[in-house]
């Protein structure tokens, strides 16, 4: 990037299954006054909008963006639409951190959101392909076989998935924003229904309404702003066709790539010990010890005994999603932006009762599609 990009405010809404007192637009809304309040700023600050969510049939609103400008506050200023399936938040945010970056524009507030009760995302990810039975109901259906996969070939012990989710729920209890917040033990995990072999219901992400919203600013205006910012170091993204030949569907090249690209343009060399915090789009359990894997953070077939030593637990060496992850909050359009958002309060030191001690360098991922589309970001607190 040609000019350094800073995280000058953030901004979310509470989760839920349902927000039957607000619409679409008034969700938004909420969001967006949060970011421009937590930057100190107004409407009349921003220069650009960059929207992003996940497939308009999840609600039912085609083009959410011409629906939306007046919530969003776009009158007269540019607005850009973002997809790229689940991925989609955090590459929103990395196409908003690209317009400032390249000069044209010195601030620019960047909104993700999902309306989940409006819609059925359940069938609407529901493969359905012609001259084929249709077999797999929802998004775990299509992963399912992945996970099988990686416990074949790492030998991962069956109740890996459930001290994921324990632990997951246990730090979304420390988020005031989290949808899910309920306490559960590997116990109770392991005796919950079978959803999708090896996925069991308490494995699984919800359905969740939310939305988050972001102000980033040039080095000259994040300066001059009332609170320290979130500098972003690197950021990506990556993308590979779903069925190619000799694809690797448990540890994709896009995702490795990637990984690797923002490392190197970072600095970092060794992620495991100069990242302090790291938010993983996990929607299903297996995918924690997966993509420690896939990111770099741990070798291959080995993520799995990450968790097992609890090493990614909150107070530990490398805590993963202190704020309770995809499992426990999914607007799905906004689930990705939520793990950038999330990494940069922690490295604002403003993550509230999910804060890491002494953050200095924290790493924001989704993925989406058949595990396809692929978005990193390193912020830091330095240029």
């Amino acid at each position: 990037m040609s000019r350094a990009v800073a995280v000058v405010g953030v901004g979310q809404t509470h989760h839920a299954s349902k927000q039957p007192d607000v619409n679409c637009a008034e969700m938004v809304r909420i969001a967006i006054d949060k970011a421009l309040l937590d930057a100190g700023l107004s409407h009349e600050d921003i220069d650009a909008i960059v929207l992003g969510k996940a497939p308009d049939p999840l609600e039912g609103i085609m083009q959410p963006e011409q629906y939306l400008a007046g919530a969003l506050g776009a009158h007269m200023k540019p607005i850009i639409r973002v997809h790229t399936a689940g991925s989609v938040g955090c590459t929103t945010a990395l196409t908003a951190a690209t317009h400032v970056a390249s000069g044209l524009y010195g601030r620019v507030l960047t909104v993700a959101f999902e309306k989940q009760s409006e819609g059925n995302a359940m069938w609407a990810l529901s493969p359905n392909y012609a001259f084929t039975p249709p077999m797999v109901a929802g998004a775990g259906g299509f992963f399912a076989p992945y996970c099988r996969a990686y416990i074949m070939r790492s030998g991962a012990p069956s109740h890996i998935g459930a001290v994921v989710a324990a632990n997951a729920r246990e730090n979304a209890g420390r988020n005031e924003h989290a949808h899910l917040r309920e306490p559960i033990s590997v116990e109770d995990v392991l005796a919950s229904p079978m959803l999708w072999d090896p996925i069991r219901f308490l494995e699984t992400c919800p359905s969740s309404d939310g939305a988050i919203a972001i102000v980033m600013a040039n080095e000259e205006l994040a300066k001059k702003g009332p609170r320290k910012p979130a500098w972003l170091k690197a950021g990506a993204t990556y993308t590979e066709p779903m069925y190619v030949p000799g694809r690797d569907q448990v540890s994709p090249q896009a995702g490795r790539t990637c990984a690797k690209y923002v490392y190197d343009k970072a600095g970092i060399k060794d992620p495991w010990n100069e990242i302090q915090v790291a938010e993983f789009y996990v929607p299903f359990s297996w995918y924690e010890p997966m993509w420690l894997e896939n990111l770099g953070f741990a070798p291959l077939n080995e993520g799995w005994k990450v968790v097992d030593r609890g090493d990614q637990k909150f107070g530990r060496h490398l805590p993963v999603n202190p704020s309770g992850g995809v499992l426990n909050t999914n607007p799905i359009g906004a689930s990705g932006m939520l793990r950038f958002g999330e990494a940069a309060l922690q490295v604002m030191g403003r993550a509230g009762e999910h804060q890491v001690p002494g953050v200095k360098t924290a790493l924001g991922h989704a993925y989406g599609g058949g595990a396809q589309y692929f978005s990193i970001a390193i912020l830091g607190t330095e240029l």
